[in-house]
């Protein structure tokens, strides 16, 4: 007993020195940028036409500046470079260009992410990259810009028998890891029920408050699948070569609940942010931007301003 309670601590620790030496490039093949510098982020002309979409009315947080808020998390979205205070990742190279496009100067605010409505509300920042899906009860405070699919990933070990995930069908028996409270938790407690009213053995569900401990279930072999955003997953296993991915669920499942750039309501930013979008889509910038933290699978064909987002219930 002594030695499970040992080595289940030294466990984690390993685990979170592994992705501490990875994402601040200390290891010896760094899968990103860390630099403060971001010498090869990717720069843009000005969108003539992004521009003339902005209402003569609009200010600007501050003059011929982009206020966006950003809430550091995990790569490759958005973490902090190696100097410990410079936000970098597939968002802050979205906001650049968005920025560019519209012919602004690029300042990021970073913000704890349940901070975001209010800030916006209140005019502390024009705009909001921060992994936020649209959803029909937010698209009645805020209006939306679509820049990403919004979805999660299913994954299993390398060695796993799983094959594909496609269905609630697939999963029923299995072990499967999501994080406390999450919108994946919502989305497979109702796979669950689909499960048990075929008669199908259930989904056996293990919820934890931490990633480390998610990531640790499904690495032992304690669990059999873990689903959780799509983006996360699959930097970890290209970090550590040791998942694999057997299928993707939208986030607002059944729903569309696509990835969106949040302005204020009625402002009539949306409209100038989504032409900025579809121009770099149409430039392949966009694509460039997504192949360079390893989000391809997230790609949209086309922006949309308000979007139909996740239904209320």
């Amino acid at each position: 007993m002594k030695k499970s309670i040992i080595i289940l601590p030294l466990l984690v620790i390993v685990i979170l020195f592994r992705m501490t030496m990875t994402v601040w490039g200390l290891d010896q093949k760094p899968f990103f940028d860390t630099t403060s510098e971001q010498k090869g982020r990717i720069h843009v002309e000005k969108n003539e036409d992004a521009i003339k979409a902005i209402p003569p009315d609009y200010h600007f947080v501050k003059q011929d500046t982009f206020t966006v808020a950003v809430a550091p998390s995990d790569p490759p979205l958005l973490f902090y470079a190696n100097d410990a205070k410079t936000p970098i990742g597939s968002e802050a190279d979205f906001a650049s260009a968005i920025a560019e496009s519209l012919g602004k100067k690029l300042e990021l605010v970073p913000i704890p992410w349940v901070d975001w409505p209010l800030g916006l509300s209140s005019g502390k920042y024009d705009a909001v990259l921060a992994n936020v899906g649209v959803t029909e009860a937010r698209k009645k405070k805020f209006d939306f810009s679509s820049y990403r699919q919004g979805i999660h990933g299913f994954y299993v070990r390398t060695d796993s028998p799983i094959k594909k995930v496609e269905k609630p069908e697939d999963l029923a028996g299995y072990r499967v890891v999501v994080g406390s409270g999450t919108n994946q938790e919502r989305i497979m407690l109702r796979w669950n029920d689909i499960v048990t009213r075929e008669n199908l053995k259930p989904i056996a569900l293990q919820d934890y408050d931490d990633s480390a401990a998610r990531l640790l279930a499904i690495q032992s072999g304690r669990a059999d699948v873990i689903v959780a955003p799509h983006a996360k997953l699959a930097y970890m296993a290209l970090r550590d070569g040791n998942l694999r991915k057997v299928g993707t669920l939208l986030a607002g499942w059944p729903d569309r609940s696509d990835v969106s750039v949040a302005t204020r309501k009625s402002s009539g930013l949306a409209e100038p942010v989504t032409i900025a979008i579809n121009g770099l889509i149409k430039s392949g910038v966009y694509r460039k931007i997504l192949e360079k933290w390893h989000q391809e699978d997230e790609a949209l064909d086309v922006s949309e301003t308000n979007p139909q987002g996740m239904a209320e219930e």
